[in-house]
């Protein structure tokens, strides 16, 4: 029987996502968001969604936060892990594609359009230039997006483990703090919730006192009502060191087609971020500043991407044309 939907999903090490896609158009609808530490595993949230929206699938597309390679999924910041092949033949799907969560939101670059995205500065986009997605959230996400032929092509990878590099003295004490108590510093050290933490610690410990015990979403919340000139000091940061990240992703790539910025966290500080450092940090690249000055920075609004392109991948797999 050939089902008008599909099943899509984006999991991530908090909350597990899922909806429908319809088939010809792409199109998302009945979203619902479970938490992962309330469900055994994915396949109980899948049989639970698919019960409640009383829906009946034969393909799906699963976004997940983790690497991707072979049969056996296992998370890297929770506990679910399972055989691909096995929860397809149990759910009695004709098709179960699992892919990297920045494989999804690199795919619905394509698809999105001018309402679900804030550009901040550079040029119009090169029409099928190479793209760059990434995005702070528990952790940092990293994928290329190339053009080849008629297809788009995602190019995930584990970007946001790259070493952290210092540009500032400021910089250069907060990495020392983290260092003493991580050893290695990872860009995702700093640009992810638990970052935000991080970055906290190191500008206070660097000043010589000892921080407060707060969460991302204090720090935040702080540094906007302009309670805290540690927490505004730890936001700026993580907007400048935002743009650093990402002219590198351009560099790595040429991504004249753009770079998306993904990601639970940005959202929440919307106007600070579009009125940070974060422009100037990007095209601060010495003698190659000129190379980036052109580049275009896109803002993701759309409230799903990972479920958009999940979507996309799996009707670009079919097929069909984006």
């Amino acid at each position: 029987m050939q089902h008008t939907h599909a099943l899509v999903g984006d999991v991530g090490g908090t909350n597990a996502r899922l909806a429908l896609c319809e088939l010809a158009t792409g199109a998302i609808s009945r979203a619902k968001t479970y938490s992962g530490l309330e469900h055994p595993g994915l396949e109980a949230v899948i049989r639970l969604y698919l019960a409640e929206q009383q829906a009946q699938v034969s393909e799906a597309c699963i976004a997940i936060a983790c690497p991707v390679n072979g049969d056996w999924v296992a998370m890297t910041n929770h506990s679910w892990e399972f055989s691909i092949r096995e929860m397809q033949a149990s759910l009695g799907l004709a098709r179960l594609l699992v892919i990297n969560d920045f494989t999804a939101v690199s795919m619905a670059v394509p698809v999105l359009s001018d309402a679900d995205k804030i550009q901040l500065g550079g040029e119009a986009p090169q029409a099928d230039k190479p793209v760059a997605i990434y995005g702070a959230g528990t952790g940092l996400g990293v994928a290329h997006l190339v053009k080849a032929g008629a297809q788009w092509l995602s190019l995930p990878g584990e970007g946001g483990h790259v070493d952290f590099a210092a540009n500032t003295e400021e910089e250069d004490a907060v990495l020392q703090v983290m260092r003493g108590e991580l050893g290695h510093v990872s860009a995702e050290r700093f640009l992810s919730g638990p970052g935000l933490v991080n970055l906290y610690r190191g500008l206070v410990k660097s000043d010589g006192r000892e921080p407060a015990a707060l969460v991302p979403r204090e720090i935040t919340e702080r540094a906007l009502a302009g309670e805290c000139l540690d927490c505004r000091r730890t936001l700026s940061l993580f907007c400048v060191l935002m743009g650093r990240f990402a002219g590198n992703l351009a560099l790595n790539l040429g991504t004249f087609g753009g770079v998306y910025i993904a990601g639970g966290i940005v959202p929440r500080f919307q106007e600070f971020f579009i009125g940070s450092g974060f422009r100037v940090a990007f095209e601060d690249k010495g003698r190659f500043k000129p190379y980036l000055k052109d580049i275009p920075v896109f803002l993701i609004t759309h409230e799903g991407p990972g479920l958009l392109g999940a979507g996309a991948y799996l009707r670009q797999s079919m097929g069909m044309a984006l």
